[in-house]
Formats: structure tokens, sequence, C-alpha cells
């Protein structure tokens, strides 16, 4: 993608925290000549030969699912906190703008065997329960509906590159407390890009 070199982010341990706490992603790959996009979560993992990779399922009714190839390439794209800023939170006359982060992965399939699958289904249950009052476990799962696995298939995804963009009104650093504090009057949306502004001022 397109990002202006102040807009850069090249740190690589703070581009793996955004994927991990912004896991849920868009695949891209193309069928007959057309961009496709499935919405599905994106784990970022380590596989066998310790390489970066992202993990994920898909319907294999999703004709998407048809054209994973081993081998091929793909792009996953990953939103953070974005929000629009208005101009009159300036000093000096400007045009508005969007403030936002995002990270592009491209990467190389590889289809997972069943068990693979499995494995994979078990780590994302068992992260995201950890957050539920009464957490269940694929383990308890009865036979008759563990077979609705049958209907995905899994893959893993081994990052070949990454570009990642925090567009946080640079070059306007003595704008910043204004643009803060009108962000913070607004939605959590709004907040969260408050909040990200304020750890880079610190």
């Amino acid at each position: 993608m397109f990002i202006p070199e102040h807009y850069k982010n090249n740190n690589i341990e703070e581009i793996h925290d955004f994927l991990k706490n912004n896991s849920f992603g868009i695949l891209i790959n193309t069928i007959n000549g057309r961009p496709w996009g499935t919405h599905i979560p994106l784990e970022l993992g380590k596989n066998l030969k310790k390489k970066d990779v992202l993990v994920g399922h898909i319907a294999k009714a999703n004709l998407q699912s048809k054209n994973l190839v081993d081998g091929d390439e793909v792009l996953c794209i990953f939103n953070g906190p974005h929000s629009y800023i208005s101009s009159s939170w300036y000093k000096d006359e400007e045009v508005p703008t969007w403030n936002y982060i995002a990270v592009h992965v491209y990467g190389t399939v590889k289809i997972q065997t069943s068990e693979e699958l499995l494995t994979s289904l078990h780590t994302l249950v068992d992260k995201y329960e950890q957050q539920s009052e009464h957490p269940i476990s694929l383990n308890d799962m009865s036979k008759k509906t563990m077979r609705q696995v049958t209907g995905i298939i899994g893959f893993e995804i081994e990052i070949n590159d990454i570009q990642a963009v925090n567009k946080l009104s640079q070059g306007r650093e003595h704008d910043h407390p204004k643009i803060i504090d009108e962000l913070e009057k607004q939605t959590p949306t709004e907040k969260a890009v408050a909040t990200e502004m304020k750890k880079r001022l610190d």
C-alpha cells in the first residue's frame, strides 16, 4: 500500500502486538481475475520452521476456499482505530484528514491437514474463551457438533512482507493536544485514536 515515509511503522514488535490485538482481518486472493475477500480471524503464530505465520480457516462453501492453493500468495488486511480529523482543531488553516492504523500482510499459503486444522481450532477457541464467564472447550463438544469441522478448510500463511502505517497527525505535533482533546469527547472509536496519539507523545 502507499505509505508516506513519515507514516511508516517499521517496529516489528509493535506490529506483531497489533496483529495479535486486531486479528479479525480480511483475506484477499484472486478468483477468475477479480479480487475476493473474506472477513475472518487470522491468528499470528509460528510454523514448524519457526517462521511467522497467520493461521485461519474458511468454509468449503466459500468460493475462495477452492482457489487457495499451496504456494499461492495472498494479502491479509488488518484495521485498527481510525477517525475523521477536523481541521477546525488546527491552529492554522488546512484541509481535514483521517487518522488510522492499518497493516497489510503478504504471505504464501499452505493448506492444513485435518489434524493441524483441529489443533488450530482448539488454540483459537481457548484464546477467546478466556474472556467468557463460563468458558467452553472443543473437548467437551459432541461428535455430532464437531462434524461441522468437515465443512471448513484450514491454512497457514507464511509471512513474506509486512507493510504497516500509523497515520496519527505527524507533522502537526503543535496541534496534538487540541486534536486529542476533541477526539476524547467522542465515541470509543475516536477515543482509541486519541489513546494511540498519546502513546507517541510519551
